[in-house]
């Protein structure tokens, strides 16, 4: 279904934009002819067929169930309906980002946002576009760890790692992305015990989303979350890593871990991070506590608005859906995505957390989604086209408006 802002008429040439609507394949599909209409008006572009609408009012687009022949006369022009693709969705990758320390006395999350991912590697690097990068990292036990994996996430998830290159994106290669940053993350988690710089007892959960092209992937270790906004609605793209969670805490048990009053072996309040080595040594046995992420991925579509990524300190005091209704509402006032981060993290603080606070918002669109409504009863949100039918008596009279008007 078209979808967006749409203008019926174009300048100068009095023609209604007429969609078909036709069935190929068993699917339906809409397609816009508004260039074979306006072929039979050619040669009288100044006979105002029908009035342009004014200003404000809805446009209106025409699906007719008849073939294109019908309506096109003797204009002589051919169309293939069937072989007509719609085009896919291109996401507009903008991003704003907040922090805050909370009550905390210190701050130990950090954070990375590139929207631009190819021209941030560089030349040598090749990568579908658009393509895009963000972490968030909350540390605990200290802000060493946190601060270790920002500084080299870029090295570690791409420069060192065996990460797939392509310049167009699609499954195979997404799942190439998802084992390669699953081997990164377990290469980080052994750098932090190789550095003696890092407390053993010092940690980080991370949670990446990645952009290439259509696709997001989003790999999670640890109790950050990422948030979808789906036409409105809160899709969460990632599983909170903690102790409650039943299948975290089976896969605890099994590996001859516990938990004691909501805490892994009595000492963390997470079950998944990088570092925290006081809990994994012995080096090379199993553990309760793992650096493996978990994956979740999917294709964006128009109806993907924007993306929420923050620490745990934002989720303990609001859920998914509360924070997609703020950044949205957001978005319709000042469409800029970093006060919207902004205005998320100061909503935490007015419902008490206890955490630092981090939030990255993400759109997939550009301003234009989100237009400013011109009277106070206008809607905020752009037009959408509207469909309906027509009798064959009314085609016909259709017709023969255009017609009379060619020969007039």
């Amino acid at each position: 279904m078209v979808a967006g802002t749409a203008d019926c008429l174009h300048q100068g040439i009095p023609v209604i934009d007429v969609s078909y609507r036709c069935i190929a394949k068993e699917i339906e599909e809409i397609v816009d002819k508004t260039a074979a209409a306006s072929a039979v008006v050619a040669a009288a572009p100044s006979s105002p067929v029908l009035r342009q609408p004014e200003q404000g009012s809805e446009v209106v687009a025409v699906a007719v169930d008849i073939a294109v022949s019908e309506m096109i006369g003797n204009s002589g022009a051919s169309h293939d309906i069937s072989s007509v693709e719609p085009l896919q969705f291109i996401p507009n990758i903008r991003s704003g980002s907040f922090a805050d320390i909370g009550p905390r006395k210190f701050m130990e999350d950090e954070h990375i946002c590139i929207d631009d991912l190819s021209t941030h590697l560089g030349s040598l690097f090749r990568c579908p576009t658009p393509s895009a990068f963000y972490g968030v990292f909350d540390g605990h036990g200290g802000p060493d760890a946190a601060a270790y994996i920002k500084q080299r996430a870029i090295r570690l998830l791409f420069e060192d790692a065996n990460f797939p290159q392509a310049t167009e994106a699609d499954e195979i290669f997404v799942e190439s992305v998802e084992n390669s940053v699953r081997e990164s993350f377990l290469n980080a988690d052994l750098a932090l015990a190789d550095d003696s710089t890092i407390s053993s007892s010092s940690g980080t959960t991370a949670l990446a989303a990645l952009v290439f092209g259509r696709y997001l992937v989003v790999a999670n270790a640890g109790d950050c979350r990422a948030v979808l906004c789906r036409k409105g609605q809160a899709i969460d793209m990632s599983q909170d890593h903690r102790p409650n969670y039943d299948a975290e805490r089976r896969r605890v048990e099994q590996s001859g871990g516990f938990i004691d009053d909501g805490y892994l072996n009595g000492a963390l309040s997470v079950t998944r991070a990088l570092g925290d080595w006081y809990l994994k040594m012995p080096r090379g046995f199993p553990s309760p506590l793992v650096a493996e992420p978990e994956f979740r991925q999917a294709i964006l579509t128009e109806d993907d608005e924007f993306l929420i990524i923050g620490c745990d300190g934002i989720w303990d005091v609001m859920s998914s859906q509360i924070a997609v209704g703020i950044v949205r509402r957001g978005l319709r006032r000042h469409k800029d995505p970093e006060l919207c981060a902004r205005e998320l993290v100061m909503e935490a603080l007015r419902l008490n957390t206890c955490d630092n606070l981090t939030v990255i918002v993400i759109c997939f669109s550009d301003e234009s989604r989100y237009l400013p409504a011109s009277s106070p009863g206008q809607s905020r949100w752009p037009q959408r086209l509207k469909c309906c039918s027509l009798s064959a008596e009314a085609i016909m009279k259709i017709k023969n408006s255009l017609n009379n008007s060619h020969y007039n």
